[in-house]
Order: structure tokens, then sequence, then C-alpha cells
């Protein structure tokens, strides 16, 4: 058998409310498999994002373990880990996270630029992203004068760049109109299909329908 690409070992996280601690996550374990497409779901507060985050190496645990693509987190150093984000993970938030500055294709081509990609590689490459998510005629567009699922788009684009083995997503249709969100999500499912390990958060029942692993979290525990 295969070893889990994300494997969450009896995660516990509280946050300090004045002198209080507040718990979030409360022993948390769950392996995900190489390809897996799991979708996090519960109600506000069930701590599916506080998980998410600990997936994705963007916040640390109270105690417990995490290993993702073979490293244990909890272990790494800040350079280490933002490196680990930087080739291993791709991140696609609910408000895109895109530079207002940057063209399109200046978005896309940002994480190979931090990964040392030279830059006729990371040009062509940006540009094939682009034409893969349907917009390879906006790379010179700003993100202000693109859609909401346009510059979804580009977001996936950039979350691909630097090839990672997984995709994280954040409520990633959640600012999107039904049609549009369901179109994002085929993309997803179609990466997926390709091999690639994916976990997103959403509180749409009709988008979690394209995973194939539903974990419901409740009170920062999983529901069995």
């Amino acid at each position: 058998m295969t070893d889990p690409m994300i494997a969450v070992d009896n995660i516990h996280k509280s946050y300090l409310m004045g002198k209080e601690a507040v718990p979030a996550l409360r022993g948390v374990s769950l392996d995900i498999q190489p390809g897996d497409f799991v979708c996090l779901m519960g109600p506000s507060g069930s701590g599916k994002t506080t998980l998410l985050n600990i997936i994705g190496g963007l916040d640390e645990p109270s105690r417990g373990h995490i290993t993702v693509a073979g490293e244990n987190l909890v272990a790494l150093s800040e350079n280490k880990l933002a490196r680990l984000r930087l080739q291993k993970m791709g991140f696609i938030f609910q408000n895109y996270n895109l530079l207002a500055n940057f063209t399109a294709q200046e978005n896309v081509e940002a994480p190979m630029v931090l990964a040392k990609v030279g830059r006729k590689e990371r040009q062509q490459r940006a540009s094939a992203l682009l034409e893969r998510v349907g917009l390879g005629d906006r790379g010179h567009h700003y993100p202000g004068e693109l859609s909401g699922g346009q510059q979804q788009r580009v977001a996936i684009a950039r979350a691909l760049a630097n090839n990672p083995p997984i995709l994280i997503g954040d409520e990633m249709t959640g600012d999107l109109d039904s049609e549009t969100g369901f179109a994002i999500m085929r993309l997803v499912a179609e990466l997926n299909s390709e091999g690639m390990t994916v976990v997103f958060v959403t509180h749409d029942p009709r988008m979690a329908e394209f995973a194939r692993r539903l974990i419901h979290l409740q009170d920062g525990k999983i529901l069995k």
C-alpha cells in the first residue's frame, strides 16, 4: 500500500481569545491518499478551514503531527516549509489573491520566479496554463479587467505553475455564480482525474458532489 500523500495524526488546535484558549480542532486524524479528491464540510466554526490551513502549512497545530508528501510539517523551519508549499502545493482562495498590478501572465509566472525557473520556460509554461484554463487570449489583462470567474481561472493556472502534486482550495467557488462555479469545479475534477490530489473546503453541497470523499466536521471533530 502506498504511503498517504497527507497524514493528519491527532491534531489539536486552540486559539487565544483574550486569556481563554478556544479549541478549533480536537484530536483530528485523517489519511489522504495520492490522487484523492476530498471535500471538507461543516458548519461555521466546525474547524474545516483551520484543518485546511494546517494541511497547507499556513497554520500550525497546537499538538499532533502532520505529514505532507513525506515531510513532517511540524519539524520544518519556516524556510523549508515555504519551499515545500512552493513545490508541492497549489492554493486557490475564495477571493483569488491575484496581484492587482500584475497581468494574468505575470500572476501565473510569479510562483515560477520564486522557484527560479528561467524566463523563457516560465513564459511558455504560463502561456500554456492560461490556454489550459481557457484564457489564452487574456494574458495581458490585469485582474481588474477580468470577471470573477476569469480571475479564478488565473488563480488555478497560478496554482499549477510549479506542477505541484497537491491542490488546496478554500471556498474556491464561493464568490462565483452557480454556472461559473460548476465550470471551475469541472476543471478541478479534470485535474484530479490526471492524478492531482485535491483537498477543498466548501459550504455548497452542489460543489461538494464533485469530490469522491466527503469529510464532515463539527465542533472540531470528524463526524463518524
